[in-house]
């Protein structure tokens, strides 16, 4: 779990990346949830685009994700969300 400032923290620099991943009519299925996670150990910090033509709003993608593969939402404002998980391998951000 992350305070409220370091989720500030991790919105600022949100604010600066591109979506890399969309949640489309597929809904969010294994093999998204793999690249998710992938991203994740590579990135740590990532943004997701969650489109119309499905079932989910941007705050049910992201606690559907969270829930499958353990990592913090960060920001679900519109059709974007941020999710943030620690890298187990090589830490690239550090929280204040």
């Amino acid at each position: 779990m992350i305070s409220s400032k370091q989720r500030s923290y991790l919105r600022g620099l949100a604010n600066t990346i591109q979506p890399i991943f969309q949640v489309g009519k597929n809904g969010i299925d294994e093999s998204f949830i793999k690249q998710v996670e992938d991203a994740l150990e590579a990135r740590e910090l990532i943004k997701i685009r969650v489109l119309n033509n499905n079932e989910y709003t941007a705050r049910e993608a992201s606690d559907e994700i969270c829930e499958r593969i353990n990592c913090e939402g960060v920001q679900a404002i519109g059709s974007t969300l941020v999710l943030y998980k620690r890298s187990e391998n090589k830490p690239k951000i550090e929280l204040p």
